[in-house]
């Protein structure tokens, strides 16, 4: 039994790791084609983005074996889905590649009602966070940038909050309660709904009425998730309405004082106790070695809010919301830190008045 075990761990960390390698090696031949990139990583970073892919796929590996996360979550991409997508991403490349050349990132339809912030090309892709199209292409885009890697990195959110709802007990009496907060087309949502008891009450939140249409369409029709279309500056929620809020990939992508609203509100409508998980980037404390890719990121993909975002600390940021930090981990490209919020005092979770 050990022996079947160990060689399961090593064909599945090796033949991912071999996969990651090959998009990777893949998208930096095209990159250099059509996009005109010419800065390889170096040595060192090459060395140190292939030692960090690998302990990646450990993590994800040994957290389904501890049964964190169902296995068939780590076996699989959503090739289908991506497969229907690909004639499309070929299609826009021309689009894309023009866009880039002209540094045109106000190409985006119907923006006069969204932040200033909210309203540009990010990766200078087609219509922005927008449209429909671009709703359609945005995962398969992540997963190629990161070589397969990009719904790995958010598992690693999981398992503090499956942890987190058998400590406290969720069941179908006391069903845990979870935000998303941008929730993009739901990739995150469908994993953690796997992952938690079929009783959860799931929530996602994004600010695209296409991205939300298009989580509509590829979430499973029996998983019982409530989609709101709203600005995370603003969550429409009551105080202390949630067990658990998460966020994936959104505070790099807003200004500093949106990065402090955000979480803000986030620590508002997690209940006392509750939990809150956030993945961003890593920063360029967390990699020294990996600085010219860090810092290069922003030019290659109009990521006008991302130096500030990875010159800061986002634990300081969340503890600086109200909220306890209580831990912070690296997995590949992106930063993990959860935090708790404090419980309320005895006398005010006596009182029947308490905001739940």
């Amino acid at each position: 039994m050990q022996l079947t075990r160990e060689l399961s761990r090593k064909v599945y960390v090796q033949s991912r790791l071999a996969r990651t390698l090959a998009l990777r090696t893949a998208y930096i031949a095209y990159a250099r084609a059509l996009l005109r990139w010419s800065d390889p990583p170096t040595p060192e970073a090459a060395a140190s983005l292939r030692a960090r892919i690998g302990e990646l796929f450990e993590e994800d590996w040994q957290d389904a074996e501890n049964g964190l996360y169902p296995r068939e979550l780590i076996e699989q991409l959503p090739w289908r889905e991506y497969a229907q997508a690909v004639p499309r991403l070929l299609a826009d490349l021309p689009r894309t590649r023009a866009r880039i050349g002209r540094g045109d990132f106000g190409d985006v339809p119907n923006a006069e009602r969204y932040p200033h912030y909210y309203a540009r090309n990010f990766h200078y892709q087609t219509e922005g966070y927008l449209g429909h199209t671009s709703a359609v292409l945005y995962d398969l885009q992540v997963e190629l940038l990161f070589g397969g890697t990009a719904d790995t990195m958010r598992r690693r959110l999981i398992p503090p909050v499956v942890r987190f709802a058998r400590e406290a007990g969720a069941s179908k009496a006391k069903p845990i309660r979870v935000l998303d907060v941008a929730c993009g087309t739901g990739h995150f949502l469908r994993m953690l709904g796997a992952a938690l008891p079929e009783e959860a009450k799931l929530y996602g939140l994004d600010l695209s009425p296409h991205y939300i249409a298009r989580a509509r369409e590829v979430l499973p029709r029996d998983m019982d998730v409530s989609l709101i279309c709203d600005n995370a500056e603003h969550l429409p929620f009551l105080d202390g309405s949630f067990d658990v809020a998460t966020s994936v990939f959104l505070l790099h992508e807003v200004p500093a004082d949106v990065r402090e609203r955000v979480l803000s509100e986030m620590a508002r409508v997690v209940r006392p106790g509750g939990l809150v998980v956030v993945a961003d980037s890593i920063q360029l404390a967390d990699a020294p070695e990996l600085k010219r890719e860090i810092l290069g990121f922003p030019n290659r993909f109009h990521e006008p809010y991302y130096l500030g975002y990875v010159k800061d600390e986002l634990a300081t940021r969340i503890a600086a919301a109200g909220l306890r930090v209580t831990g912070s981990k690296l997995a590949f490209l992106t930063k993990i830190v959860t935090a708790e919020k404090a419980a309320a005092p005895a006398r005010e979770r006596a009182s029947p008045t308490s905001a739940r």
